[in-house]
């Protein structure tokens, strides 16, 4: 597709289709000499084939046909996907062609390690955890402690509050780790005590039975029993001294998804009032509105799957417009009661155009002063992987041409009554949607 006008007619035609049609549809692209922005949005696109016609291609100085390196950069992230290329208009030498892209794909650096990770659920839909009311598994307990980023920067934000602070071994540093899992952070925790030579006593707060059996059993092993295992949920326990540092790892992939305010709130009590730091001490949602015809045409079986967010490694994904803020959660929460419902509008500026099919949600986190933990791309922690983006479909997607501008609303609504916490989405301009929302229907 080399112009503007054949882009336009496509989104038309497209538009039509998944307004009244509930097969998939793929794309077929004729990619020409265009500016970046022309070629990435094909990104959001549900293609199979990409047809290069021979004119894109260049000669070297021995004659034989290249690539831009721009145009090198796009089709390796398309050669990632498996996808076909296809030459056409090649009046001779058609094997060079041939044999030029098999370099290319040759010539692609592996795979890093959090990229090996993630390629079994690249553009794969999955329910968002839920650790308040379900019991992690296992396997999941050992997905998480994998990521080498994430314990990385916990320990330098656990060791940094260590280093501000002056005690002895009769008056050491207390250290609750609530939502203790397997016990990842309270390894952390140790490392960062012995590096600053600090003295501390470490409670470890889980009220998964079978996460507690591993805590005790490591409790024996591996940290010399110096830990206090405790079997209770952090809202309800009632410890014996307060904690000089809250560490918890409960975010979600929009930050408050898996209910990390609800918990850190109730946990709260846990701190000493004055001197007490939670870790982390602050999260951040942000939403960016994208085309991806691939994730749509996944969840549009009924408009119960549309008005449902999703964790999803997003790849077959352009993202129209970059992320802005949605709202933020401080700990510990100064408000009395805390109020956890939250409210926001947000303003795009569109670049180049296209089928807004939902929007993506991300977080930034900071652990302690300096340190931080982020999914949203201006700030992302490179190689950590253990959140994915969040996804919040349309249930109709809507085209936007290049320059315009979309509006949307996003709520975060807590019943106690209820004892249940919800999203609900909708785009205002260009396009007025409905409020997606589950409780509601």
């Amino acid at each position: 597709v080399s112009t503007q006008s054949t882009w336009e007619a496509v989104v038309s035609t497209q538009s039509t289709w998944e307004a009244v049609v509930s097969t998939q549809s793929t794309w077929e692209a004729v990619v020409s000499t265009q500016s970046t922005w022309g070629i990435e949005r094909w990104m959001g696109e549900n293609c199979c084939n990409f047809i290069i016609d021979a004119s894109v291609f260049l000669s070297n100085k021995k004659g034989y046909p290249v690539l831009a390196k721009a145009h090198q950069k796009f089709f390796h992230k398309f050669m990632v996907r498996d996808m076909r290329l296809v030459v056409t208009n090649a009046t001779e030498n058609y094997d060079h062609y041939v044999q030029y892209l098999q370099h290319l794909k040759h010539r692609q650096p592996p795979l890093s390690q959090s990229e090996m990770f993630e390629q079994p659920y690249w553009d794969v839909l999955q329910a968002p955890l839920q650790p308040l009311m379900d019991n992690l598994g296992n396997s999941t307990y050992e997905t998480f402690e994998r990521d080498p980023v994430k314990y990385a920067q916990y320990e330098r934000a656990i060791a940094l509050r260590l280093s501000e602070m002056e005690r002895d071994d009769e008056n050491p540093i207390v250290v609750m780790v609530v939502g203790a899992g397997r016990g990842p952070l309270v390894d952390c925790a140790l490392r960062a005590s012995a590096a600053e030579e600090k003295p501390i006593r470490v409670f470890a707060v889980e009220k998964n039975p079978n996460a507690v059996v591993t805590l005790q059993h490591r409790n024996k092993s591996d940290w010399g029993g110096v830990v206090t295992i405790v079997e209770q949920d952090m809202r309800a326990w009632e410890p014996p001294e307060l904690a000089d540092i809250l560490v918890s790892e409960l975010l979600g992939s929009f930050g408050d998804n898996e209910l990390s305010p609800e918990c850190l709130d109730g946990a709260q009590r846990l701190l000493k009032p004055e001197s007490g730091i939670s870790i982390p001490c602050d999260y951040t949602a942000y939403a960016a509105p994208i085309c991806t015809s691939r994730l749509w045409s996944a969840c549009r079986s009924s408009l119960k799957d549309l008005e449902t967010p999703y964790v999803v490694r997003l790849m077959n994904v352009f993202q129209l417009a970059p992320p802005v803020k949605c709202w933020d959660f401080k700990h510990p929460n100064a408000e009395s009661p805390p109020n956890n419902n939250r409210s926001c509008s947000l303003t795009f500026k569109v670049g180049s155009g296209g089928m807004c099919h939902g929007f993506a949600g991300y977080f930034h986190s900071t652990l302690y002063k300096d340190v931080h933990i982020s999914i949203e791309p201006s700030t992302f922690s490179t190689g950590m992987f253990s959140w994915f983006p969040l996804y919040f479909p349309l249930a109709r997607p809507t085209a936007v041409a290049p320059g315009e501008t979309i509006s949307c609303q996003f709520w975060r609504r807590v019943s106690h009554k209820k004892r249940s916490v919800w999203y609900e989405w909708a785009m205002t301009t260009p396009s007025k949607s409905h409020v997606h929302t589950i409780p509601a229907r």
